[in-house]
Parts: structure tokens; sequence; C-alpha cells
């Protein structure tokens, strides 16, 4: 296998940056720790490639995608992998590399992210919603480093930005569900703080009261994040003077406790209650019936961040702020129309 810039930075016991700069001739760096560095490059008999020469001429050809990386992030970020697919894509068609990176546990975040942009091993750098850095935007913004952050940042915000219209997706699951005229319809989202759930929720909650229906706040349940307490709010659901003719699922993690709960109390689905979810992946294909999903593209998404920080290495002062990808309603078996 052949020795990376890591495997340097390992025996040197310094950051890759560090090494990185070490190569460069950067003056910054201390005498003792260039002789350090040097003598692990020596040990390790370790070859420079040609995007780290090419850090000394100030472009690399190479976009860094920092997220979270931890032990069963597939499992609580699915969608992460699908928007760094259209992400890799699009940059390849460009002759562009890609560079995942991860914060390190032991390391500060705005630090860590101020040695990445320090080091100049990439040209720009897509941050994924997952990354919790405090003071990003100041980071990024004295830098005037190209970036696009994939997520909404909050009111206010100066960096670029790319996301899903989550509310709007809200809006396509009221429109559906009134269409198929459902009345009575309850939402199960995640815990009250969780971004995406409250867009999807407030977008929910508008397109009913556009057409005149206000939801009762017994009707509105937030989770744990938990499939266990999706299955037990919907059963709370089931057993109310009035129960709902139908539920929204905020996405299909909780969709799948909301379907045993919905088995187990005997419910016959859509005649009797239906339901409806978001995202096809990962969890739709387990659920019985088939259900109706609003489905958002996120490898588009990907496809857009990359085409957005392109445009942005090409004009530094862009300002891209934009939601992008329109919801898609796939049709199932979990709801149909009330004749």
């Amino acid at each position: 296998m052949a020795v990376t810039i890591r495997d340097v930075a390992l025996e040197a016991g310094v950051s890759t940056s560090t090494v990185s700069k070490v190569l460069n001739h950067w003056s910054s760096i201390s005498p003792e720790t260039c002789a350090r560095v040097e003598e692990a490059i020596h040990k390790l008999h370790y070859t420079p490639n040609a995007r780290a020469v090419s850090f000394a001429r100030g472009s690399t050809k190479n976009i860094l995608f920092l997220s979270s990386l931890q032990k069963e992030e597939a499992y609580h970020n699915p969608h992460m992998f699908d928007i760094l697919c259209g992400v890799r894509r699009e940059l390849a068609e460009h002759g562009y590399t890609l560079m995942l990176e991860d914060v390190p546990e032991k390391q500060i975040p705005g630090e860590y992210l101020r040695e990445l942009i320090s080091s100049r091993i990439a040209d720009g750098i897509l941050i994924h919603g997952s990354c919790n850095i405090p003071g990003m935007a100041k980071i990024l913004l004295e830098a005037k480093f190209p970036h696009i952050y994939i997520g909404h940042p909050g009111p206010g915000s100066r960096i670029c930005w790319i996301d899903i219209n989550n509310g709007l997706a809200g809006q396509f699951a009221a429109q559906h569900m009134l269409e198929c005229h459902y009345e009575r319809v309850a939402f199960i989202g995640e815990k009250e703080d969780n971004h995406i759930s409250r867009q999807r929720l407030n977008g929910f909650l508008g397109g009913m009261y556009e057409y005149g229906y206000r939801i009762p706040d017994s009707y509105i349940r937030h989770t744990d994040a938990s499939r266990e307490d999706a299955y037990r709010q919907t059963w709370e659901l089931l057993n109310l003077a009035e129960p709902p003719r139908a539920i929204v699922c905020e996405n299909n993690g909780l969709a799948l406790g909301v379907a045993k709960a919905i088995q187990e109390a005997g419910r016959k689905v859509p005649d009797t209650i239906a339901f409806l979810t978001f995202d096809s992946y990962p969890y739709s294909a387990l659920i019985e019936p088939v259900p109706t999903i609003i489905d958002i593209d996120v490898y588009e998404l990907g496809i857009q961040a990359a085409v957005m920080l392109l445009r942005k290495l090409e004009n530094p002062e862009l300002l891209v702020q934009s939601y992008t990808t329109l919801p898609l309603l796939r049709q199932g078996h979990s709801t149909c129309k009330i004749q």
C-alpha cells in the first residue's frame, strides 16, 4: 500500500496540513518540526504525488468535503452518502478530485477548519450540515475561501449555502392528504429542535391551514427520533376519542414504528387509517404496505452543490444562498382517495 501524507503526519506526530506546509517550504514552520517531518518522509520513503506538488502553485484541482464520519454514521445520516456521490460525479466531469474529511474528536472544530484552509490542500470546500463548527461563518469569510454549506445555516448568515426546501415538502404532504379527502391528519416528527423535522411540520401545518384546516395540538407528536417512540405515539393517537384518519411521518425511520403500531392495533391500511412518509431511502422498502412517499433527490442536491462551488471558484464574489430540488410524490398503497 502506498505511503500517504497521513502516514507521514502520524509518524512525525503532526497534522497533515503541517506536512503539506513543510513540503511547500512555508517559513512559518519551525526548523525542529521541518526536521521531524523530513525524517519521517525519508523513513517511510514517501514521494509527494502530483496533487501535493500542486499545492505550491496555488491550484490543486481538489475539493474538500467535510462531514461527520463517526461510527454508524450511515445509519444516522444515510442521505449524506447520496449527496457525496452527486458531488463526486459533477466534480469528476470538470477534472476535480474529492477529498473526504472529518473533524478529529481531539481537535477543536474551528481550529481544524482553519488548518484545512491554510494548508492549501484544496481549492474549495463543501461542508455538510452534520458538522457542528462554532464560528464557521467567521472563519470562512475572513479567509475568503470558496465554500458551499450543504444545509441551512440559519437566518442572516452571510456564508454560501444550498439546501432542500423541506417546508415545501411538508406542503406537498398536506396537499396530497387533502386530495385524498383526509381532513383529520396527525404529524409524527423527531425532536422539536430538529431543523428538518420543524421545517416539514411547519410546511405541513401551513398547507393544511391554507385550505381551512387546523391541526389540533393532540395530533402533533414529537419523538426522541426512535421507531420505538414513534410506535408509542402512534398507539396513543389511535386510541384518542377522535383518532386521526391519516398520519404524516416525518421520516421513514419513524414510519417503521408507525406501521408496526397500526398493524398491531388491527387497523387496515388505507381503509381505516392512512399514512405517508418522507424519503425513499433507506427504510421505505421494508414497510408494508408500500408507503406513499414525498421523496427528495439528494443525489441531485450533491450535483447542484458541486455546480455552485465551481461557479464560486470562477467568481469568488458570488453569493450563493438557495434551495434546490423539488419534492416528488411517489404514490404507494398507504394512501388513496376516499370516494
